[in-house]
Protein backbone atom coordinates (compact mmCIF):
# COMPACT_ATOMS: atom_id res chain seq x y z
CA UNK A 1 0.00 0.00 0.00
CA UNK A 2 1.06 3.30 -1.17
CA UNK A 3 1.27 5.61 2.17
CA UNK A 4 1.68 9.94 1.29
CA UNK A 5 1.57 12.67 3.39
CA UNK A 6 -0.56 15.83 1.78
CA UNK A 7 -0.20 18.66 3.33
CA UNK A 8 -2.58 21.54 3.49
CA UNK A 9 -5.16 18.78 3.75
CA UNK A 10 -8.31 20.45 5.31
CA UNK A 11 -8.40 23.18 2.71
CA UNK A 12 -10.27 23.29 -0.35
CA UNK A 13 -7.39 22.54 -2.59
CA UNK A 14 -5.96 19.39 -0.26
CA UNK A 15 -9.68 17.98 0.57
CA UNK A 16 -10.24 17.70 -3.62
CA UNK A 17 -6.95 16.28 -4.02
CA UNK A 18 -7.27 13.23 -1.20
CA UNK A 19 -11.18 12.57 -2.67
CA UNK A 20 -9.70 12.17 -6.15
CA UNK A 21 -7.46 9.83 -4.64
CA UNK A 22 -10.14 7.67 -2.82
CA UNK A 23 -12.71 7.90 -5.63
CA UNK A 24 -10.40 5.34 -7.38
CA UNK A 25 -12.26 2.99 -5.23
CA UNK A 26 -8.90 0.71 -4.27
CA UNK A 27 -7.04 0.70 -0.78
CA UNK A 28 -4.16 1.26 -2.40
CA UNK A 29 -2.76 4.39 -0.75
CA UNK A 30 -2.83 5.43 2.52
CA UNK A 31 -3.21 8.94 3.33
CA UNK A 32 -2.23 11.00 6.33
CA UNK A 33 -3.39 14.99 6.32
CA UNK A 34 -1.46 17.81 7.51
CA UNK A 35 -2.93 21.23 8.26
CA UNK A 36 -1.91 24.16 10.19
CA UNK A 37 -5.58 25.36 10.68
CA UNK A 38 -6.89 24.53 13.72
CA UNK A 39 -10.31 24.72 11.92
CA UNK A 40 -9.66 23.57 8.70
CA UNK A 41 -7.93 20.37 10.50
CA UNK A 42 -11.86 19.52 11.01
CA UNK A 43 -12.58 19.44 7.21
CA UNK A 44 -9.68 16.92 6.10
CA UNK A 45 -10.34 13.60 4.67
CA UNK A 46 -7.48 11.98 5.02
CA UNK A 47 -7.23 8.38 7.12
CA UNK A 48 -5.44 10.23 10.18
CA UNK A 49 -4.68 14.25 10.18
CA UNK A 50 -1.54 15.83 12.32
CA UNK A 51 -2.28 19.62 13.42
CA UNK A 52 1.50 20.97 12.58
CA UNK A 53 3.04 24.77 13.07
CA UNK A 54 2.58 27.24 9.87
CA UNK A 55 4.99 26.49 7.20
CA UNK A 56 6.91 29.72 8.29
CA UNK A 57 7.78 28.19 11.70
CA UNK A 58 11.10 26.49 12.56
CA UNK A 59 9.27 23.42 13.56
CA UNK A 60 7.85 22.85 10.20
CA UNK A 61 10.68 20.81 8.93
CA UNK A 62 10.99 18.70 12.01
CA UNK A 63 7.26 18.38 12.17
CA UNK A 64 6.67 16.62 8.97
CA UNK A 65 9.86 14.43 9.47
CA UNK A 66 7.79 13.02 12.66
CA UNK A 67 4.39 12.54 10.86
CA UNK A 68 7.14 10.41 7.90
CA UNK A 69 8.17 8.69 10.67
CA UNK A 70 5.51 8.01 12.74
CA UNK A 71 3.47 7.03 9.40
CA UNK A 72 5.49 5.18 7.11
CA UNK A 73 5.90 8.27 4.79
CA UNK A 74 6.81 7.27 1.15
CA UNK A 75 5.82 10.39 -0.26
CA UNK A 76 4.86 14.27 0.54
CA UNK A 77 2.61 16.00 -1.45
CA UNK A 78 2.64 19.59 -1.00
CA UNK A 79 -0.59 21.59 -1.31
CA UNK A 80 -0.59 25.33 -0.18
CA UNK A 81 1.67 27.76 -2.33
CA UNK A 82 3.72 28.20 1.14
CA UNK A 83 4.36 24.69 1.49
CA UNK A 84 5.26 23.89 -1.70
CA UNK A 85 8.06 26.82 -1.38
CA UNK A 86 9.37 25.76 2.11
CA UNK A 87 9.31 21.66 1.01
CA UNK A 88 10.79 22.51 -2.33
CA UNK A 89 13.53 24.80 -0.21
CA UNK A 90 14.30 21.52 1.88
CA UNK A 91 13.58 18.75 -0.07
CA UNK A 92 17.11 17.25 0.94
CA UNK A 93 15.64 17.37 4.67
CA UNK A 94 12.57 15.53 4.07
CA UNK A 95 12.40 12.07 5.04
CA UNK A 96 10.59 10.99 2.13
CA UNK A 97 10.02 11.08 -1.83
CA UNK A 98 8.99 14.84 -3.23
CA UNK A 99 7.80 15.02 -6.79
CA UNK A 100 7.94 18.53 -7.49
CA UNK A 101 9.85 20.58 -10.30
CA UNK A 102 13.10 21.96 -9.44
CA UNK A 103 13.88 24.79 -6.56
CA UNK A 104 14.30 26.97 -9.26
CA UNK A 105 11.41 26.61 -11.26
CA UNK A 106 9.18 26.86 -7.99
CA UNK A 107 11.13 30.17 -7.23
CA UNK A 108 10.40 31.21 -10.35
CA UNK A 109 6.88 30.34 -10.87
CA UNK A 110 6.14 31.80 -7.36
CA UNK A 111 7.43 35.07 -8.50
CA UNK A 112 5.09 36.67 -10.95
CA UNK A 113 7.63 39.53 -12.34
CA UNK A 114 9.82 36.54 -12.52
CA UNK A 115 7.83 34.53 -14.55
CA UNK A 116 6.79 37.06 -16.98
CA UNK A 117 10.51 38.25 -17.58
CA UNK A 118 11.52 34.74 -18.51
CA UNK A 119 8.24 34.00 -20.60
CA UNK A 120 8.90 37.37 -22.52
CA UNK A 121 12.54 36.83 -23.14
CA UNK A 122 11.20 32.94 -24.38
CA UNK A 123 8.65 34.91 -26.94
CA UNK A 124 5.49 33.24 -24.68
CA UNK A 125 2.68 35.55 -24.97
CA UNK A 126 2.46 37.13 -21.29
CA UNK A 127 0.90 40.92 -20.26
CA UNK A 128 2.55 43.74 -20.61
CA UNK A 129 4.14 44.32 -17.14
CA UNK A 130 5.61 47.30 -15.16
CA UNK A 131 7.58 46.70 -12.10
CA UNK A 132 6.20 48.95 -9.46
CA UNK A 133 8.48 50.67 -6.61
CA UNK A 134 6.79 54.14 -6.59
CA UNK A 135 4.53 56.10 -7.78
CA UNK A 136 6.89 57.10 -10.76
CA UNK A 137 6.51 53.52 -12.27
CA UNK A 138 2.49 54.17 -11.77
CA UNK A 139 2.48 57.11 -13.78
CA UNK A 140 4.49 55.04 -16.43
CA UNK A 141 1.96 52.88 -16.03
CA UNK A 142 -0.78 54.99 -16.59
CA UNK A 143 1.42 56.35 -19.98
CA UNK A 144 1.95 53.34 -21.53
CA UNK A 145 -0.66 50.91 -20.62
CA UNK A 146 -4.58 51.28 -21.67
CA UNK A 147 -6.43 52.63 -19.36
CA UNK A 148 -7.80 50.67 -16.90
CA UNK A 149 -4.74 49.03 -15.22
CA UNK A 150 -4.20 45.91 -13.50
CA UNK A 151 -2.39 45.89 -10.38
CA UNK A 152 -1.47 42.73 -8.38
CA UNK A 153 1.00 41.51 -5.83
CA UNK A 154 3.93 39.53 -7.28
CA UNK A 155 3.20 37.39 -4.71
CA UNK A 156 0.13 34.92 -3.40
CA UNK A 157 -3.20 32.75 -4.83
CA UNK A 158 -7.15 33.68 -5.01
CA UNK A 159 -6.17 37.27 -6.65
CA UNK A 160 -4.26 38.51 -3.53
CA UNK A 161 -4.03 42.50 -4.24
CA UNK A 162 -5.26 42.60 -7.49
CA UNK A 163 -7.86 44.89 -8.82
CA UNK A 164 -8.28 47.23 -12.14
CA UNK A 165 -7.06 50.75 -11.57
CA UNK A 166 -8.38 53.47 -13.88
CA UNK A 167 -6.86 56.49 -12.00
CA UNK A 168 -3.05 57.11 -10.49
CA UNK A 169 -5.18 58.07 -7.24
CA UNK A 170 -6.56 54.67 -7.27
CA UNK A 171 -3.41 53.05 -7.53
CA UNK A 172 -1.62 54.62 -5.03
CA UNK A 173 -4.62 54.04 -2.18
CA UNK A 174 -4.54 50.52 -3.34
CA UNK A 175 -0.65 48.96 -2.64
CA UNK A 176 -0.76 51.88 0.36
CA UNK A 177 -3.65 49.71 1.74
CA UNK A 178 -2.08 46.60 0.71
CA UNK A 179 1.44 47.58 2.09
CA UNK A 180 -0.29 48.46 5.55
CA UNK A 181 -1.11 44.86 6.30
CA UNK A 182 2.25 43.45 4.71
CA UNK A 183 4.97 45.69 3.85
CA UNK A 184 6.71 43.31 2.17
CA UNK A 185 4.60 42.61 -0.53
CA UNK A 186 5.83 43.68 -4.15
CA UNK A 187 3.55 44.78 -7.29
CA UNK A 188 3.64 45.51 -10.74
CA UNK A 189 1.12 46.88 -12.97
CA UNK A 190 0.10 44.74 -16.39
CA UNK A 191 -1.98 46.14 -19.58
CA UNK A 192 -5.99 44.80 -18.79
CA UNK A 193 -6.88 41.90 -20.49
CA UNK A 194 -10.31 41.51 -20.97
CA UNK A 195 -11.40 38.19 -22.32
CA UNK A 196 -11.81 34.73 -20.65
CA UNK A 197 -10.22 33.58 -17.59
CA UNK A 198 -8.66 30.32 -18.40
CA UNK A 199 -6.94 27.45 -16.35
CA UNK A 200 -4.85 24.74 -17.67
CA UNK A 201 -4.11 21.70 -15.49
CA UNK A 202 -1.08 19.30 -16.55
CA UNK A 203 0.93 16.65 -15.59
CA UNK A 204 4.93 16.41 -16.60
CA UNK A 205 7.66 13.90 -16.35
CA UNK A 206 11.06 15.10 -17.05
CA UNK A 207 9.86 17.27 -19.46
CA UNK A 208 7.37 15.09 -21.31
CA UNK A 209 3.69 16.23 -20.69
CA UNK A 210 1.76 13.29 -20.22
CA UNK A 211 -1.57 14.69 -20.13
CA UNK A 212 -3.71 18.06 -19.60
CA UNK A 213 -7.38 19.42 -19.06
CA UNK A 214 -7.89 23.48 -19.86
CA UNK A 215 -11.21 25.24 -18.73
CA UNK A 216 -12.56 28.50 -18.21
CA UNK A 217 -14.13 30.13 -15.13
CA UNK A 218 -17.39 31.59 -15.79
CA UNK A 219 -18.59 33.11 -12.63
CA UNK A 220 -16.53 33.60 -9.19
CA UNK A 221 -18.41 32.96 -5.46
CA UNK A 222 -18.90 36.50 -4.24
CA UNK A 223 -17.37 38.35 -7.20
CA UNK A 224 -18.70 41.70 -5.44
CA UNK A 225 -16.85 40.89 -2.57
CA UNK A 226 -13.47 41.40 -4.47
CA UNK A 227 -12.50 45.01 -6.31
CA UNK A 228 -11.59 42.66 -9.32
CA UNK A 229 -14.82 40.29 -8.89
CA UNK A 230 -11.82 37.79 -8.85
CA UNK A 231 -11.90 35.61 -5.05
CA UNK A 232 -9.91 32.57 -5.98
CA UNK A 233 -12.69 29.96 -6.24
CA UNK A 234 -14.65 29.41 -9.38
CA UNK A 235 -18.59 29.15 -8.60
CA UNK A 236 -19.31 28.04 -12.58
CA UNK A 237 -16.84 26.74 -14.46
CA UNK A 238 -16.62 24.37 -18.00
CA UNK A 239 -14.17 22.57 -19.70
CA UNK A 240 -13.22 23.75 -22.45
CA UNK A 241 -11.03 22.94 -26.36
CA UNK A 242 -8.62 25.14 -27.42
CA UNK A 243 -4.90 24.82 -29.58
CA UNK A 244 -3.86 28.27 -28.45
CA UNK A 245 -4.57 27.23 -24.71
CA UNK A 246 -2.49 24.14 -25.23
CA UNK A 247 0.10 25.28 -27.39
CA UNK A 248 1.01 28.34 -25.38
CA UNK A 249 0.33 26.79 -21.41
CA UNK A 250 2.66 23.98 -22.72
CA UNK A 251 5.15 26.08 -24.32
CA UNK A 252 5.01 28.25 -21.03
CA UNK A 253 5.97 25.83 -18.41
CA UNK A 254 8.97 24.49 -20.83
CA UNK A 255 10.02 27.54 -21.55
CA UNK A 256 10.75 28.00 -17.72
CA UNK A 257 12.44 24.50 -17.32
CA UNK A 258 12.68 22.48 -20.35
CA UNK A 259 12.62 19.43 -17.28
CA UNK A 260 9.96 20.00 -15.66
CA UNK A 261 8.14 17.26 -13.46
CA UNK A 262 5.04 17.00 -11.58
CA UNK A 263 2.04 19.08 -11.84
CA UNK A 264 1.58 22.73 -13.35
CA UNK A 265 -1.23 24.87 -13.15
CA UNK A 266 -1.54 27.57 -15.27
CA UNK A 267 -3.20 30.73 -15.62
CA UNK A 268 -4.31 32.78 -18.60
CA UNK A 269 -6.28 35.57 -19.66
CA UNK A 270 -7.32 36.52 -23.09
CA UNK A 271 -6.26 39.64 -24.86
CA UNK A 272 -8.64 42.26 -27.07
CA UNK A 273 -8.08 40.07 -30.00
CA UNK A 274 -8.07 36.33 -27.81
CA UNK A 275 -4.66 35.54 -27.55
CA UNK A 276 -4.22 33.66 -24.36
CA UNK A 277 -1.70 35.59 -22.39
CA UNK A 278 0.11 33.65 -19.61
CA UNK A 279 -1.29 35.39 -15.78
CA UNK A 280 1.09 32.91 -13.95
CA UNK A 281 1.91 29.19 -13.22
CA UNK A 282 1.11 27.63 -10.31
CA UNK A 283 4.36 24.71 -9.63
CA UNK A 284 4.02 21.93 -7.92
CA UNK A 285 0.21 21.50 -6.95
CA UNK A 286 -3.57 21.25 -8.16
CA UNK A 287 -6.21 23.89 -8.06
CA UNK A 288 -9.34 23.24 -5.87
CA UNK A 289 -10.77 22.05 -8.87
CA UNK A 290 -8.68 18.64 -9.51
CA UNK A 291 -11.83 16.67 -8.11
CA UNK A 292 -14.05 18.37 -11.00
CA UNK A 293 -11.56 16.62 -13.60
CA UNK A 294 -11.52 13.20 -11.53
CA UNK A 295 -15.12 12.88 -11.25
CA UNK A 296 -16.43 13.82 -14.42
CA UNK A 297 -13.83 11.18 -15.70
CA UNK A 298 -15.54 8.66 -13.66
CA UNK A 299 -18.73 9.34 -14.89
CA UNK A 300 -17.46 9.31 -18.76
CA UNK A 301 -15.35 6.28 -18.87
CA UNK A 302 -17.59 3.99 -20.13
CA UNK A 303 -19.05 6.12 -22.43
CA UNK A 304 -15.53 7.14 -23.87
CA UNK A 305 -14.50 3.58 -24.06
CA UNK A 306 -11.64 4.37 -21.78
CA UNK A 307 -9.74 1.48 -20.18
CA UNK A 308 -9.71 2.83 -16.53
CA UNK A 309 -11.95 5.06 -14.34
CA UNK A 310 -9.36 7.33 -13.39
CA UNK A 311 -8.01 8.39 -16.82
CA UNK A 312 -8.43 12.12 -16.08
CA UNK A 313 -7.95 11.79 -12.45
CA UNK A 314 -4.71 14.28 -12.14
CA UNK A 315 -3.87 13.23 -8.52
CA UNK A 316 -4.27 9.62 -9.31
CA UNK A 317 -1.86 10.32 -12.30
CA UNK A 318 0.44 12.23 -10.54
CA UNK A 319 0.67 9.50 -7.71
CA UNK A 320 1.48 6.48 -10.29
CA UNK A 321 4.25 8.90 -12.49
CA UNK A 322 5.58 9.59 -8.96
CA UNK A 323 6.08 6.31 -7.90
CA UNK A 324 7.40 5.37 -11.64
CA UNK A 325 4.45 2.89 -12.56
CA UNK A 326 3.11 2.62 -16.02
CA UNK A 327 0.16 4.13 -17.16
CA UNK A 328 -2.80 3.09 -19.56
CA UNK A 329 -2.43 5.10 -23.35
CA UNK A 330 -4.07 9.02 -22.88
CA UNK A 331 -4.75 12.18 -24.75
CA UNK A 332 -1.56 14.69 -24.20
CA UNK A 333 -4.47 17.00 -24.27
CA UNK A 334 -8.34 18.09 -23.97
CA UNK A 335 -8.78 14.76 -21.78
CA UNK A 336 -12.23 15.21 -21.28
CA UNK A 337 -14.81 16.74 -23.76
CA UNK A 338 -15.30 20.05 -23.89
CA UNK A 339 -18.33 22.14 -22.14
CA UNK A 340 -18.37 19.94 -19.05
CA UNK A 341 -20.17 22.57 -16.20
CA UNK A 342 -18.83 22.08 -12.68
CA UNK A 343 -21.19 24.58 -10.79
CA UNK A 344 -20.92 24.85 -7.22
CA UNK A 345 -20.91 27.27 -4.00
CA UNK A 346 -20.65 27.58 -0.24
CA UNK A 347 -22.62 25.15 1.79
CA UNK A 348 -24.39 23.68 -1.14
CA UNK A 349 -23.46 20.43 -2.92
CA UNK A 350 -21.34 20.71 -6.23
CA UNK A 351 -23.28 19.76 -9.58
CA UNK A 352 -21.89 18.25 -12.55
CA UNK A 353 -23.48 19.30 -16.06
CA UNK A 354 -22.81 17.21 -18.96
CA UNK A 355 -25.27 18.00 -22.33
CA UNK A 356 -27.07 20.49 -20.39
CA UNK A 357 -28.41 17.63 -17.72
CA UNK A 358 -27.18 17.34 -14.02
CA UNK A 359 -24.83 13.97 -13.96
CA UNK A 360 -23.99 13.94 -10.72
CA UNK A 361 -23.52 15.70 -7.07
CA UNK A 362 -20.01 16.19 -5.98
CA UNK A 363 -18.84 14.02 -3.08
CA UNK A 364 -22.63 12.72 -2.40
CA UNK A 365 -23.03 10.34 -5.25
CA UNK A 366 -19.39 10.84 -6.73
CA UNK A 367 -18.81 7.45 -4.46
CA UNK A 368 -21.28 5.42 -6.21
CA UNK A 369 -20.13 2.55 -8.48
Amino acid sequence: MKRILVTGAGGPAGVNFTLSLKLVGRREVYIVGAEANKYHIHMAKADKVYFTPKAEEKRYIDTINRIIAEEAVELVYPQPDIEVQVISENREKISAKVFLPSKNTIRICQDKLKTVEVLEKKGVPVPETIEVKGEDDLKKAFEELKKPIWIRATRGAGGKGSTPASSLEVALAWIRYWKLRDEKLRFIAQEYLPGRNLAFHALFRDGELITSMARERVEYIYPSLSPSGITGTPAVQRTIHSEKVNRIAEEAVLAIDPNYNGIASVDLKEDVEGIPRITEINPGRTFTTSFFFSYAGKLLYRKLSMPVSWFANIPYLYLKVAYGESLPPLKKYNILPANIYWIRHIDIPGKILIDGKIAGEMYRTCFDD
